[in-house]
């Protein structure tokens, strides 16, 4: 059997997760508080990205999909992140507007899980944000038909000069552009241990109060 065929070497890629135990006492009195705590463990610690993370989304017929985009706000109403609204993840949203987040903080063991229902951002604020990015961004987001095949990279290249030379300054919002938020109604903080006896302890909103709940690894 040559090297292509035989099979990956899997056992070798085990490692042992070893973190500080997640007590119930030592958690947030809500899960954004908590979220915040982490994140600025995983900002402190170096992580690239550390606001990278992965958003899962189905279609109405229950088709899923999952892509990793940067959450670029939060607090006490949810998570925020821009895209375009005609992409697979815009029509995904407009048809089922639910959503799932993943934050894979693994040099930390350590990872946190937002579950929710999604709800576009006012227009006023997608603007803000947007005239806060570089030019360069602002002009791609205008340049890239989000999602649809495209036949060649020198079309998406082209594209770009001609709206950079309509526009070689600034810009404005595309109307198919902006953003949207996750509003939380699951969040789980899982910590790793040792012998995969990992602690899972999740937020789950019971009317206007949070209630913590331990999962089993």
């Amino acid at each position: 059997m040559d090297a292509a065929s035989s099979p990956p070497p899997f056992a070798g890629l085990r490692r042992t997760y070893e973190g500080l135990p997640l007590n119930e006492a030592d958690l947030a009195a809500d899960p954004v508080t908590q979220f915040a705590s982490w994140f600025a463990d995983a900002v402190d610690a170096g992580l690239p990205e550390p606001n990278a993370m992965v958003l899962a989304t189905s279609s109405a017929g229950g088709r899923p999909t999952a892509r990793t985009v940067l959450l670029k706000g939060y607090d006490q109403e949810g998570f925020v992140f821009y895209t375009n609204y005609e992409s697979r993840k815009g029509r995904d949203l407009a048809e089922n507007p639910r959503a799932c987040l993943v934050f894979p903080w693994h040099p930390l063991r350590r990872q946190v899980r937002v579950e929710g229902p999604v709800v576009r951002l006012p227009r006023e604020d997608s603007a803000a944000y947007f005239h806060s990015r570089p030019y360069g961004s602002r002009i791609g987001a205008w340049a890239s038909r989000q999602s649809a095949v495209a036949r060649s990279r020198e079309e998406l290249d082209e594209r770009y000069r001609e709206l950079a030379e309509r526009w070689p300054e600034d810009p404005p919002m595309p109307d198919f552009w902006g953003g949207f938020r996750v509003v939380p109604a699951e969040v789980e903080f899982w910590q790793g241990q040792v012998d995969r006896m990992h602690d899972r302890l999740r937020y789950r909103r019971a009317g206007d109060a949070w209630v913590v709940e331990r999962l089993a690894p």
